[in-house]
């Protein structure tokens, strides 16, 4: 394994951006000092005129495999995620076969063991059936980042919908639950009604039939139970101003017992972006009116919303070209999250500190990761050098998903990726890679 010395850099960690260097050695970041000393058997970069900041930590994404490869792979998808600056990411369950017994996760860790350029680790998937199998992940609390309930459904067969269930795996759960939160009885409702007033649904529908009261009524349902039991719960992509009085910003994260998180998708688009974009932005929880994405924005600069993600979620182009009621669900987005909230920073929206704490920080404290999200002596060395003078344009052709898609196709960002660090190695420079060294999994201090 080669060590690097980082010269002469802007660090960003823990709300301060000072300049120092960073010493690496055997994986882990030996040192932060101001002019370390040059070792002959370290490699030395030039950290000048770019920002260090930890690597990306990504608590939502679906890379498909097994079962779904022709949308993507652990392989594709986490080559784009080191690409963009994400080191570390946990996948959802809803595969083929969706993840409803120990031996399909641990199948899927073994694929990451052997593909995954970025850390990795896989949440249980939780079904009406398959109970006794998602109690002993309790077992592997240190090993495992969580357990995933689908309350409404999306892209696979995993709606959780018996209360007697979901009551259970509520008092029961030793390790963190995350939650899809959209009232299907809701969604079915409207969706009826629409039917009846219009011949044909289209994209600009899909905010009207998931809307804001499904996303709230959920939301209060998986806080209710989690308030019953003391469970741990974290809410995923938030995407209405409504659900937004059920989080507290009044305790520290680290003492929250309820948490949150934010997509960049829906911190992006509103729904005046269905008339370009159609089903390149149709997602679940959908994609709302512009004052959600107002609320969200204020939720998430005073702490109500703890974390940012993305809910990468790739479909093939042809699967998105569908008339609007078969097209799938979900957007490709984690080589460009990064750049994305950059693109933020740069005018002035939130600072590069902030968005360091909710991509970084607020990840690793919410799931209680192992010595990851911070630029500390004695962490692994998950980092990532960041050029802001330098523009980057998402076009076709530096698109590194299996896809080959995404919904930023044209737009500049201010800032480019050039450096990934991933456990000390340097997997990605200047847009080439290094592929000898794997990423690894995951652990939680619980």
């Amino acid at each position: 394994m080669s060590h690097y010395l980082i010269k002469d850099t802007s660090i960003v960690n823990e709300g301060q951006c000072f300049n120092g260097d960073v010493l690496i050695k055997n994986g882990i970041i030996e040192k932060i000092d101001k002019n370390i000393n040059t070792q002959s058997s370290v490699i030395e970069i030039d950290g000048s005129n770019q920002f260090l900041l930890p690597g990306v930590i990504d608590d939502q994404v679906h890379f498909r495999e097994p079962g779904l490869t022709h949308k993507a792979n652990i392989y594709t998808e986490s080559k784009a995620a080191v690409a963009g600056g994400v080191t570390s990411f946990m996948e959802m369950p809803n595969t083929q076969p969706p993840v409803f017994t120990q031996k399909l996760l641990e199948d899927k860790y073994s694929i990451a063991q052997q593909t995954s350029l970025a850390n990795y680790s896989f949440f249980m998937g939780t079904g009406n059936d398959n109970y006794d199998e998602v109690m002993k992940t309790n077992d592997k609390r240190k090993e495992v980042c969580g357990i995933k309930i689908f309350m409404g459904s999306s892209t696979g067969n995993l709606l959780v919908d018996n209360p007697l269930t979901l009551d259970k795996i509520f008092a029961n759960a030793a390790l963190l639950i995350a939650t899809h939160c959209e009232e299907e009885k809701i969604i079915q409702q409207n969706l009826a009604a629409l039917k009846q007033t219009k011949q044909h649904l289209t994209t600009a529908d899909h905010a009207i039939i998931r809307n804001e009261e499904a996303c709230f009524e959920s939301s209060l349902k998986a806080i209710q139970l989690a308030q019953k039991y003391d469970t741990r719960l974290h809410i995923l992509h938030i995407s209405t101003a409504k659900e937004l009085q059920l989080f507290s910003n009044l305790v520290p994260l680290k003492d929250k017992r309820i948490t949150a998180e934010v997509c960049v998708h829906h911190l992006h688009f509103t729904a005046n972006d269905y008339q370009s974009l159609g089903n390149k932005i149709k997602c679940n929880p959908a994609i709302k009116a512009a004052e959600n994405k107002t609320a969200l924005w204020q939720a998430l600069l005073d702490n109500r919303l703890d974390v940012i993600a993305t809910d990468h979620a790739p479909h093939t182009w042809e699967e998105k070209n569908e008339p609007y009621e078969k097209a799938h669900a979900g957007l490709p987005l984690v080589q460009h999250s990064l750049m994305l909230m950059l693109h933020y920073v740069q005018q002035g929206k939130i600072s590069l500190e902030k968005v360091v704490e909710k991509m970084s920080h607020a990840v690793a404290d919410c799931f209680n990761i192992h010595q990851r999200g911070y630029i500390r002596e004695g962490y692994f060395a998950d980092l990532v050098l960041v050029n802001m003078q330098h523009p980057y344009t998402v076009h076709k052709e530096n698109i590194l998903y299996k896809c080959k898609w995404s919904p930023l196709e044209g737009f500049q960002f201010p800032a480019s990726i050039t450096h990934t660090f991933v456990n000390g190695n340097l997997v990605y420079k200047n847009g080439i890679f290094d592929e000898q060294i794997k990423g690894s999994r995951l652990q939680f201090d619980r």
